[in-house]
């Protein structure tokens, strides 16, 4: 149980990650992604990143500049504009549907327009799942320039897209449905040089 805890990654730039296991029974039509972030990097840097044998950016978050989220599924994806953070924390939920394609994205508990993505699309099941780096190879293929650096938090997976109330509770902590990755009920491995410490502020 992560609860008020943090994952530090210490160093700018860094080959380290950590590992999240999950294991969704089928590939996915849905998902919300759900996690907090701080960080001071003006360079690009990979959040979350799920992927399979065929598909190495199957999902992945990413931050190409402090005004930009990029959210990709099944290798296409979407730019997010964003106000640059003012040195806070930041809590982004990013969800997509297969039938209608939609990708929706929320910031500090508000959403930004809609967008369409990969239509008719399915994640596969087979996933290495991480956090703090962009795999360009099935578990690999790191590029340390695209590394986070800063302190992530609250990390969640569903396999279903979140109702609007429950994308405001993400983003309040408050409670949340089963999910397939869960902060308070993660299990993961450290790779490298990254600290679990409690949280310093709200």
């Amino acid at each position: 149980d992560l609860y008020r805890k943090v994952f530090v990654f210490r160093n700018d730039p860094s080959d380290a990650y950590v590992l999240l296991r999950a294991k969704p029974e089928r590939p996915l039509q849905n998902f919300t992604l759900c996690l907090r972030s701080y960080t001071d990097l003006a360079r690009p840097h990979g959040l979350f990143s799920y992927a399979t044998k065929a598909q190495d950016n199957d999902i992945l978050l990413f931050k190409p500049k402090p005004s930009e989220y990029r959210l990709y599924v099944g290798g296409k994806f979407v730019t997010f504009r964003v106000p640059e953070g003012r040195g806070d924390w930041e809590h982004v939920c990013a969800s997509w549907e297969s039938a209608t394609g939609m990708a929706e994205f929320w910031l500090n508990g508000k959403p930004w327009p809609r967008k369409g993505l990969q239509r008719g699309y399915a994640v596969g099941a087979e996933a290495a799942i991480l956090l703090g780096q962009e795999q360009d190879a099935f578990g690999g293929g790191f590029d340390v320039y695209n590394s986070f650096s800063g302190e992530l938090a609250d990390v969640y997976l569903w396999d279903v897209g979140l109702s609007p109330d429950k994308m405001r509770a993400a983003y309040q902590s408050l409670r949340l449905p089963p999910a397939l990755l869960a902060w308070k009920s993660l299990s993961y491995e450290v790779k490298g040089d990254v600290v679990v410490k409690p949280r310093l502020r709200e």
